[in-house]
């Protein structure tokens, strides 16, 4: 099996910034993309970013030139870095791994941080 860690969430004023970790830890396996998602009450989960194995990112709009996706050589260890947010990032953020584990693809997900953005 495959555990994810996330941390990094916290109180923050609009303008301001947080750099989101997520740790994947397990014996043998590989990651084929590594997400972040976004859920708030009310609202659905969304996908926020996305890097893969060969390092291809993807950020959904809402986040484009103020959130960046980085991660190590195999992908392990993803950070999102958060500028300039808005009330409206408020949610918990979750990483998935899409992996192939023990020879079997597999969506693992982390418990979430929780992102408060308030004056």
């Amino acid at each position: 099996q495959v555990q994810l860690v996330e941390s990094g969430g916290g109180l923050v004023r609009p303008g301001g910034s947080l750099s989101l970790r997520c740790e994947a830890s397990g014996r043998t396996f590989s990651i084929y993309t590594m997400r972040w998602y976004r859920q708030s009450p009310g609202q659905r989960r969304e996908m926020v970013a996305s890097i893969t194995s060969g390092s291809t990112k993807w950020y959904a709009d809402s986040v484009k030139n103020r959130f960046t996706i980085s991660g190590d050589n195999p992908k392990k260890l993803v950070h999102l870095q958060m500028n300039n947010l808005k009330p409206e990032d408020t949610a918990v953020y979750y990483c998935a791994a899409d992996t192939q584990d023990m020879g079997e693809g597999r969506e693992y997900w982390g418990q979430g941080t929780q992102v408060t953005v308030s004056p």
